[in-house]
């Protein structure tokens, strides 16, 4: 089974601790990607990439913001060699975006009217009922 793909430079302490888990989440994006699409619309097939792609970043960011586990040294390392997205990273740490699942959910150029995605919009603004799904990542709502 390949690793995780990392530069020449020795990896900071703490790697082999993140490691295992890491690789399960690589794993996961590989058969992702190998999945048949037929049936599914274009964008559909796109959705879980998206999703683990959230999820692998979401974890180096637990760790490190919410549960001190690693240091600032792996931590960067991660962002580095793009183990995490430092771009989504970093709107995570901005107050109403805490919960943002995908960057394209927030670019306004990517819409109609120039504005967010509907899973932007908070649930008590919408419809009694309705059923939010976003259509750049498959997202049922991430305003927080």
């Amino acid at each position: 089974m390949p690793k995780v793909r990392r530069s020449k430079k020795a990896p900071p302490d703490g790697w082999e601790l993140i490691e295992p888990t890491l690789e399960e989440i690589e794993q996961k994006m590989r058969e992702a990607e190998t999945e048949p699409h037929e049936g599914k619309r274009r964008v559909e097939s796109l959705w879980p990439i998206f999703k683990i792609h959230h999820q692998k970043s979401r974890y180096i960011y637990d760790l490190y913001y919410r549960r001190k586990a690693i240091s600032k040294e792996l931590y960067e390392y991660c962002l580095k060699e793009k183990i995490a997205d430092a771009n989504l990273i970093a709107k995570w740490k901005k107050q109403g975006y805490e919960n943002l699942c995908c960057l394209r959910c927030i670019q306004t150029r990517d819409t109609n009217f120039g504005t967010n995605c509907i899973c932007r919009v908070p649930k008590g603004k919408l419809e009694e009922g309705r059923i939010v799904e976003c259509v750049h990542c498959g997202c049922r709502g991430c305003s927080g």
